[in-house]
C-alpha cells in the first residue's frame, strides 16, 4: 500500500502520533511516526482485558455465562456493556441485557472476577496471557483494566495480528467475540451518540450500519475494535484483510472525529490499489 496514507498522520493536531496498517498474514503494510514510542492507550486497553478474559474461559477458570457483577448478570454481560453497571460507577443503573450502557466499570469488575478465579492480580493474568506470548514487552497495564494500559503501535501490530489469524485462542472463541451478542440491544456509543442498535461483541465493538462512526465511511460492516479517549484506535476489518493501529497524545475530541473517518478511508483505499 501507499505509505502517503498513513502519513496523513502527520497533519493531525496531535503532538506525537503513529500508526501501522497489518494485513491478515501478519505482514506490517505500512507505518509511521515512532513506532516504538509509548502512549497511554485509554479504552483501547479493553480489547486486550477481553482477550485476556477469553484466555481465561478457555482455560477453564471462567465461563462465559457465570454469574460475574450485579444480580443477574455474567461475564457475557460484562464483555458486551450490558450489565447495567454505570459508566464509571459501580452501581446497577437498569436490568441485565436491558441496553447496552458502555461501563468502565464493568470492565473493573470482569478484571476483579478474572482475578480471584486465577488467583493473581488481573495485570499479571493479561501479562502471562496475551502480551507475553505475543512478545508485547513494551505494554503494561497498571491500574484499571478498562483504561488504564500504556503501548507501542509496535506492540499492537502484533495484537492485531493475533486477531486476524489466532494462536492464543481457538478461531471459533474469536469470531464469536466478534458476533453481535444482545442483537437488537441499542445505546449510546461515546462520541457518537445513540444508536440502534449499538451493536458490540465480547469487549470489541462492531462497526456494523452505525452512523456516525469513527471508522471510514467504506470500512465494512464486519469491522470491529476500539478507540479511546486518549485519541488512539485500533480496528480490524476482515473484508479488507487487514487491521489499523493509530495512537496519539492527544485526547479524543472533535480533530479525531474530523480525522479519522477520512484516515481510515485512505487506508483501505491504498489497501485495495
Amino acid at each position: 500500500m501507499s505509505s502517503q496514507s498513513l502519513a496523513l498522520i502527520s497533519n493531525w493536531p496531535v503532538p506525537t502520533a503513529a500508526a501501522a496498517v497489518v494485513r491478515a498474514d501478519g505482514t506490517v503494510a505500512g507505518s509511521h511516526g515512532p513506532g516504538g514510542h509509548r502512549f497511554a492507550l485509554a479504552s483501547v486497553t479493553k480489547p486486550l482485558a477481553a482477550y485476556a478474559a477469553l484466555v481465561a474461559y478457555e482455560e477453564g477458570a471462567i465461563e462465559l455465562d457465570e454469574p460475574a457483577g450485579p444480580p443477574g448478570s455474567t461475564v457475557r454481560h460484562l464483555l458486551a456493556h450490558t450489565s447495567g453497571l454505570a459508566f464509571d460507577e459501580h452501581r446497577a443503573t437498569f436490568t441485565p441485557g436491558e441496553r447496552r450502557l458502555y461501563s468502565n466499570a464493568g470492565f473493573e469488575v470482569l478484571g476483579d472476577h478474572i482475578a480471584k478465579a486465577a488467583d493473581m492480580p488481573f495485570a499479571e493474568y493479561l501479562r502471562q496471557a496475551v502480551l507475553e506470548p505475543l512478545g508485547m514487552t513494551a505494554t503494561t497495564l497498571d491500574g484499571s483494566p478498562a483504561k488504564d494500559g500504556v503501548s507501542t503501535v509496535d506492540d499492537l501490530v502484533r495484537f492485531a495480528a493475533e486477531l486476524q489469524a489466532p494462536r492464543l485462542l481457538d478461531p471459533r472463541t474469536v469470531a464469536e467475540a466478534m458476533t453481535v451478542q444482545y442483537p437488537g440491544t441499542k445505546g449510546v456509543l461515546p462520541g457518537y451518540g445513540h444508536q440502534n442498535p449499538n451493536d458490540w461483541g465480547l469487549g470489541f465493538e462492531i462497526r456494523d450500519s452505525k452512523s456516525p462512526h469513527w471508522t471510514g465511511t467504506s470500512s465494512s460492516p464486519r469491522t470491529f475494535g476500539h478507540f479511546g479517549q486518549a485519541g488512539t484506535f485500533l480496528w480490524v476489518d476482515p473484508v479488507a484483510g487487514a487491521a489499523c493501529v493509530a495512537l496519539t497524545d492527544r485526547p479524543f475530541g472533535p480533530w479525531a472525529i474530523e480525522a479519522w473517518t477520512p484516515f481510515t478511508d485512505a487506508v483501505l483505499a491504498g489497501l485495495a490499489s
